[in-house]
């Protein structure tokens, strides 16, 4: 029995990027947690890493990272770059592929965006106006 072909334009990431990403969160959550860093940048950074996305190839790991509810200060970003090789010996330690990955990091917008959404779109006019709209008035699909 042959194997079906593979996907050459997937829409999204495969099930083993999935897996592996989230355990690389894991193991630098604990990393984070734990604290052992010898740039003073980091010597009691609280960091949280909200994402892992990882390659194709699972080479290159992206790690989007947030301070406790704000942005990571921008001295202690660029110490969590420096501190990336030592990062990788660790999570390369801790799971298991055929490669230790690269990783890179980049700064969590995601709650900034919420933020804008909340404070800037919602309260905007025209969109109040829509929200306040009885539900008889809505077409039915």
């Amino acid at each position: 029995m042959s194997r079906p072909p593979r996907r050459k334009n997937a829409e999204g990431p495969s099930q083993r990027q999935l897996r592996v990403a989230e355990e690389i969160r894991h193991v630098l959550a604990m990393l984070f947690e734990r604290g052992d860093f010898r740039d003073p940048g980091l010597a009691g950074a609280r960091i949280t890493v909200t994402e892992v996305r990882a390659s194709p190839d699972l080479k290159h790991m992206t790690a989007f990272v947030s301070g406790l509810g704000k942005n990571v200060p921008p001295e202690q970003f660029k110490a969590l770059q420096r501190a990336a090789p030592f990062l990788r010996h660790e999570v390369a330690k801790a799971v298991r592929l055929r490669y230790a990955p690269d990783i890179h990091f980049q700064p969590d917008t995601a709650l900034d965006y919420a933020m804008h959404i909340s404070t800037v779109m919602l309260n905007n006019p025209v969109v109040q106006a829509d929200l306040a709209k009885p539900a008889e008035e809505e077409p039915e699909a």
